[in-house]
């Protein structure tokens, strides 16, 4: 007996897959670029909180062939080594009442090269646990564990190995750090390979826009991850802007924190922007939103009633319009290039408007030269 083919069905599938293939490759906006930073692969940070380590370790890379020095692949695993044991102490120090865990700053990372050098990742790749990918799951639950039973049995007084303790669990899981190493034919320390690439330090600057501090000066940011209480210079949000701008126009990435943890950061689509319609269905459009003007109030008021939280950090290496002549951050995350089995829409980078950047920055690091002169003076720097 002959099977009978339903035809409409058939149709009806292939329809609907067609559909599904254009919803997915549409392109609602149009981008061109107008400036591009030269950067690095995109990296996967995996099951880490270690977004602030790969992001400006890229930016890192960034300034690397900006200097001169030539296209290298930095171990982020490094910078987050060497940070945890300085977080553990803080968190001691306040008797477990402080923010210890995974997250970080920017600054984070410049603190370690000043303190302690860089490596690159074929010296220290930090994964000493029998996985192909980082995941600091129960490295992260280990370590709370042992300063909170360390903090729960200092009675009368703690030990004088508490630290030896954290040190070695950080080395069984991701390596010991190398005193000295081979790289390209040459022996360096950590120290002695920063100073061979010519990246010093203290050249890089952080920024925030918030009333509730003082403009024009430096002012601790009173964010979680923030642990070391590091300055930040508070300017209005039209100068954090036009520093980006400048920064970008003249050859200098941006290391960027802020926000994309909640609304209008749209993964499938691959782009950030602020609708003025609140309740736009973002699948359905087919030409590019019409977004909110945000103002320092509106900026504000987010960061004041956590609509707008210390969430992530990338590395901005261009600057875009789309048809509109709308102005879009090309951004470099550490989600990898996939997800799931399909690849990202923009193989790892996505799109951030400037009315998303104009809300949703916490604070960004720069080059000093990036800035605007007139900034630069104002600020006396």
């Amino acid at each position: 007996m002959k099977r009978q083919i339903n035809y409409s069905i058939i149709i009806m599938m292939c329809l609907l897959t067609i559909n599904n293939f254009a919803q997915e490759n549409k392109n609602v906006h149009k981008f061109s670029m107008l400036y591009s930073v030269e950067n690095t692969p995109v990296k996967n940070q995996n099951r880490t909180g270690t977004c602030w380590s790969f992001s400006a370790s890229s930016f890192l890379e960034s300034e690397l062939i900006r200097l001169g020095f030539g296209n290298h692949d930095i171990s982020e695993m490094f910078f987050v080594r060497m940070s945890y044991p300085q977080k553990a102490e803080r968190y001691m120090r306040y008797q477990g009442n402080f923010n210890f865990g995974p997250g970080g700053q920017a600054h984070d990372v410049i603190n370690v090269i000043k303190n302690f050098g860089m490596v690159p990742e074929s010296i220290y790749p930090g994964i000493n646990y029998g996985a192909d990918n980082h995941d600091h799951s129960e490295l992260d639950a280990v370590l709370e564990a042992m300063l909170n039973s360390v903090i729960k049995t200092a009675k009368p007084k703690t030990t004088k190995v508490w630290d030896e303790a954290i040190n070695s669990v950080l080395d069984v899981y991701l390596g010991k750090v190398p005193c000295e190493f081979e790289y390209n034919g040459k022996k360096y320390t950590p120290k002695s390979f920063v100073e061979a690439s010519g990246f010093n330090p203290d050249d890089y600057i952080e920024f925030t826009s918030y009333t509730n501090y003082p403009f024009n000066e430096k002012v601790m940011l009173e964010v979680p991850d923030n642990w070391s209480f590091d300055l930040y210079y508070n300017v209005p949000l039209d100068d954090l802007i036009s520093i980006m701008n400048n920064a970008l126009q003249n050859g200098y990435s941006i290391e960027w924190d802020g926000d994309s943890g909640k609304d209008n950061f749209y993964r499938k689509q691959g782009y950030a922007v602020i609708p003025e319609n609140e309740n736009i269905d973002i699948d359905d459009i087919e030409e590019p939103e019409k977004e909110k003007i945000i103002t320092q109030e509106i900026r504000q008021e987010s960061f004041d009633n956590f609509d707008v939280t210390d969430d992530h950090l990338m590395h901005i290496v261009g600057l875009a319009e789309n048809q509109n002549g709308t102005k879009f951050y090309y951004t470099k995350n550490s989600w990898g290039t996939k997800s799931g089995n399909k690849d990202m829409k923009y193989d790892g980078y996505w799109y951030m408007s400037e009315s998303y950047v104009r809300l949703k920055t916490i604070a960004f690091m720069v080059h000093k030269n990036a800035v605007p002169k007139e900034i630069k003076e104002r600020l006396g720097f």
